[in-house]
């Protein structure tokens, strides 16, 4: 489980293709105090950590066919910098929001506003998200826990503040850019709940 807080960014140095899978090799700053089979968000999915390389500062995660077509991982290159965060540990402050690291959908950046002070960036989502995003409820995008700022059946904004625009991979997110989105864990239970009882 995470909360959306980024921890570091990590840089994508190699990229191998074994079969149906993709291995990618990252480097990070926390790469020391990671180990085998510890997991780690990149950009908002949950990836288990195979091997390790102390001396760069480099680590290895493989995503499986499954987790390539539901997310944007699949169009990660060498040189890509993605946001990185490790599971949250028992007695931790819950600063964002639960976050599972299981991506529901993709969503396209449709624009980028500059508000002098913070930056409002505008997403379309590859499907209806048929009432899990609320105004002012919480959603994670490429792993960051967010607010909402509006929404529509297939579109919402949120509004990023300076700090997270220059820590996360928002300063790099431009038009036309596919990012990975989690809606947030109890409107889902609450939506199945309702289906139940109906």
């Amino acid at each position: 489980m995470f909360t959306g807080i980024i921890e570091t960014l990590g840089t994508i140095t190699d990229i191998r293709r074994e079969g149906s899978n993709i291995h990618f090799k990252l480097q990070a700053e926390f790469t020391l105090e990671l180990q085998i089979d510890q997991s780690v968000s990149h950009n908002g999915v949950c990836l288990t950590v195979v091997e390790l390389f102390p001396e760069s500062r480099e680590y290895v995660v493989t995503a499986i066919d499954e987790t390539l077509q539901k997310t944007s991982l699949g169009e990660w290159s060498i040189g890509n910098v993605v946001n990185l965060e490790r599971c949250l540990r028992a007695g931790d402050r819950m600063d964002g929001h639960v976050v599972q690291g299981h991506v529901d959908t993709t969503a396209t950046c449709k624009s980028v506003t500059d508000e002098d002070g913070s930056w409002v960036f505008q997403f379309q989502l590859q499907h209806s998200h048929n009432g899990l995003i609320v105004e002012k409820g919480s959603i994670s995008v490429n792993g960051v826990s967010l607010t909402v700022v509006t929404e529509s059946a297939d579109t919402f904004s949120v509004a990023i503040i300076p700090y997270t625009f220059e820590h996360t991979q928002f300063h790099q997110l431009s038009p036309g850019n596919r990012v990975n989105i989690e809606f947030d864990i109890l409107g889902k239970y609450v939506q199945a709940m309702m289906k139940n009882r109906l």
